[in-house]
């Protein structure tokens, strides 16, 4: 098995051409262009009490409930932005080492992580892989897709602690709680 993590990923997605060591990986892969979840977890038995959605840890459940609370308890010493995850913060701190090795021979932009350099140069070719099944409208990664169809679903699962309006997208719930911080004349 760990000979196979040297070897070339012979399998590869026909929509993106993402590459996979194995067979399972690429199947539950090419799921996701067609808006699936196919990651999910069969024994999950705590839910979100906000929206349902289940997991298999108490722990879990409460670090999922900062996306409806808008809770961000991680802040850089560098800049002092704040996170809702320790690992969004250890992504950030890396900003300010200013190490970007992933270049695109395209534009010369530089990144952090591969992953970030595969998904940027589908912004040159036009690629949008991601299709929703209710609509035409097609994007460039899986979690634009899954946004755009709560427009379809009508979920919003990100919700104001201070007034109970909720919303679709986390960035409308940061915009809409500036409304209850500013000061009043």
């Amino acid at each position: 098995m760990h000979q196979r993590t040297h070897l070339e990923k012979q399998y590869k997605c026909p929509e993106c051409k993402k590459s996979f060591h194995c067979k399972y990986y690429l199947r539950k892969h090419v799921r996701l262009h067609k808006g699936e979840k196919p990651f999910k977890r069969v024994h999950k038995n705590i839910k979100c009490p906000e929206c349902g959605k289940c997991f298999r840890h108490k722990s879990h459940v409460i670090r999922h409930q900062r996306i409806h609370t808008g809770e961000t308890p991680h802040q850089c010493p560098e800049c002092g932005r704040c996170f809702g995850y320790k690992s969004s913060l250890l992504r950030h701190q890396k900003l300010h080492t200013g190490n970007r090795p992933y270049q695109c021979p395209e534009c010369e932009k530089t990144f952090l992580v591969p992953a970030e350099l595969r998904r940027h140069q589908k912004k040159h070719t036009g690629e949008k892989p991601f299709k929703c099944g209710e609509c035409e409208k097609s994007f460039l990664t899986a979690p634009l897709l899954r946004v755009h169809q709560r427009i379809h679903t009508g979920e919003k699962p990100y919700k104001c602690v201070e007034c109970g309006k909720c919303f679709s997208q986390k960035r409308n719930l940061g915009k809409h709680q500036k409304i209850h911080t500013r000061v009043k004349p």
